[in-house]
């Protein structure tokens, strides 16, 4: 199904397509609906555009929803721009606490959730491009999470990709999730040094909070209780270009004049910090790793548990990263219902494989990445440790993790540039 409209900048397509839960058993749990947003500048709408598909970051990310400016402005100068949201978000099928409830056990449920994986994501999109593009080849560009799936669809349907571009994405993907976790945990505590560099100020009012919290019993507005763990998630957007000043003017009004916490700065803690627009995100995040035989249990917990300066009694108060925790699934409403199934998909042991190394070392599809120096997500020295034919990486010190999104319409056209080979790799 299709429909059209017009926004300023760009006219819209929307696609829905039918597709299985499960690809390789399609009977086993029905058929979900996938959601795509095409745009293209209006002046060029009856042209002949090659076809540039958007892999979003996360995992559990849905497609962004466009304004016309950034990167996306400088992509509508050359394609069709087709915003693909993720099985499972926004409005291809979502999954929540509800869609989890209505399962008979946490073991059928882990079943079903053990489908959105990026294997899955990839074959969505294939059928996108077969039924509704007519097979025509399209290239990628993949952000964070995004840059996963690229190396996958690479490892899959080479022949669909007519050229790939990733954005602080290029995968670990001979690393486990407890050596991804090893590396970006040294990162995190690397912004944490700059944000005490950057504001001093702000070391002890977390500790006053933290303190604060470890004394009394606080509630979010929304209900979820507010303890010393659920503060250091604040850390999260420290990879961000402005997350380290966002948690400094955040701090800024926390307090509030009796000594207590603003109600400004709950709310605020509560919107940041929870999963209620995307369970996903959580419950897949170590999924996303997975390949092979490995051993059970929570990755990010076991790396947190060697780093004593990182426990919520410690001073000064370090703030945690990309992290999902065992108790968040009994703090977070959002992701209550989620907990028996991710305690599930914690205790496997076999998963299959994501990736094609001997197919991405002898790849042919022109791919041009831009990977960041400082990344508390994706680690650098993990990132290039994969062969991957025809890949050319700018590394650079000027982006932090969401560079796409800050400085898109400068970093976009140098990968374009990258891809057809005419700029040259400094930094590398």
């Amino acid at each position: 199904m299709t429909h059209q409209y017009a926004m300023t900048g760009f006219t819209v397509r929307e696609h829905r397509v039918e597709v299985p839960v499960d690809w390789s058993a399609p009977e086993r749990f029905g058929s979900i609906e996938v959601f795509a947003r095409e745009l293209v500048d209006p002046e060029q709408a009856s042209d002949d555009l090659p076809l540039l598909v958007f892999l979003q970051g996360g995992p559990g990310g849905q497609g962004p929803r466009p304004l016309g400016d950034g990167w996306i402005a400088r992509a509508l100068e050359r394609y069709r721009v087709i915003l693909l949201d993720q099985r499972g978000t926004g409005r291809s099928s979502p999954v929540d606490g509800r869609v989890i409830r209505g399962f008979d056990d946490a073991a059928q449920a882990a079943d079903y959730l053990a489908c959105f994986r990026g294997d899955a994501i990839v074959e969505d999109a294939e059928h996108l491009r077969r039924t509704v593009y007519a097979g025509r080849q399209w290239a990628t560009l993949g952000q964070s999470y995004g840059g996963f799936l690229t190396l996958t669809y690479l490892s899959r349907h080479p022949g669909a990709l007519t050229r790939c571009f990733v954005t602080g994405g290029l995968p670990p993907a001979t690393a486990t999730a407890e050596e991804v976790y090893a590396h970006t945990y040294r990162r995190q505590a690397a912004r944490n040094r700059e944000l005490a560099r950057l504001h001093p100020g702000d070391v002890p009012v977390l500790g006053r909070i933290a303190d604060l919290l470890g004394e009394r019993d606080a509630v979010l507005p929304n209900g979820d209780p507010f303890t010393p763990e659920r503060l250091q998630q604040l850390g999260m957007p420290l990879g961000m270009s402005t997350g380290i000043d966002s948690v400094h003017w955040l701090l800024d009004t926390a307090l509030s004049a009796d000594g207590g916490l603003s109600e400004g700065f709950l709310a605020a803690v509560a919107d940041q910090t929870g999963f209620d627009g995307g369970p996903l995100y959580a419950v897949l995040q170590e999924v996303i790793y997975h390949q092979g035989e490995r051993e059970p249990g929570w990755a990010a917990q076991a790396e947190h548990d060697r780093w004593p300066s990182f426990a919520s009694a410690a001073r000064p108060l370090q703030l945690t990263g990309e992290v999902i925790f065992p108790w968040m699934y009994s703090q977070h409403r959002a992701l209550r219902p989620f907990r028996g199934a991710a305690e599930e998909l914690a205790a496997r042991t076999s998963w299959p494989a994501l990736y094609d190394l001997d197919r991405l070392a002898s790849n042919e599809v022109p791919v041009a990445a831009v990977q960041y120096y400082d990344d508390p997500y994706v680690d650098l020295d993990l990132a290039l440790a994969t062969e991957v034919g025809h890949l050319d990486v700018w590394i650079t010190n000027e982006h932090l993790h969401d560079g796409l999104r800050a400085a898109g319409d400068e970093i976009l056209p140098r990968l374009f540039d990258l891809a057809a080979g005419k700029a040259r790799v400094t930094g590398r």
